[in-house]
């Protein structure tokens, strides 16, 4: 794994799984799927708008707006996820990515090591399949964010 440290909102949910046995981190991830805002109106409806995460067992969209600035380091970061219901593993790593991520600066997502969701101690509860869904998860946000701050 990378040293390169998590944001603080990353980092503090990090530390909660990492200090969890492996039946609580299943009931936190519970909690962060419960907690996943829905979309709001823009999108409502509109998944043909929002990018497909193919690497996830359930169907999962995601779209990352970035707010205009002067530099990477002004310009305020907002994620969106749809999960169906009936996928809560699925709907808790959004849940996480989006209380981890969302309202930071675009230079800050950019920052986020590629490993992070390796940083959660989730391997031994969850299957590296669904790891493989996080992972992807990031790496599409990393992207939209690269590519709508692009000059």
């Amino acid at each position: 794994m990378s040293d390169t440290p998590l944001p603080a909102s990353l980092a503090e949910i990090a530390d909660d799984f990492r200090s969890a046995s492996n039946e609580l981190k299943l009931q936190l991830l519970l909690e962060f799927s419960d907690e996943l805002p829905g979309l709001p109106e823009r999108y409502a409806g509109h998944l043909d708008q929002l990018e497909r995460v193919d690497e996830c067992q359930s169907p999962l969209f995601l779209t990352v707006e970035v707010a205009d600035g002067a530099s990477l380091d002004d310009r305020v970061v907002n994620i969106f996820f749809d999960a169906p219901a009936e996928a809560p593993t699925t709907r808790g790593f959004a849940g996480i990515l989006h209380e981890g991520l969302d309202g930071l600066s675009a230079a800050e997502v950019l920052a986020v090591p590629d490993d992070a969701p390796m940083r959660f101690g989730l391997a031994e509860a969850v299957s590296p399949l669904r790891m493989r869904g996080m992972v992807a998860m990031l790496g599409r946000i990393k992207r939209q964010v690269r590519a709508k701050t692009a000059a």
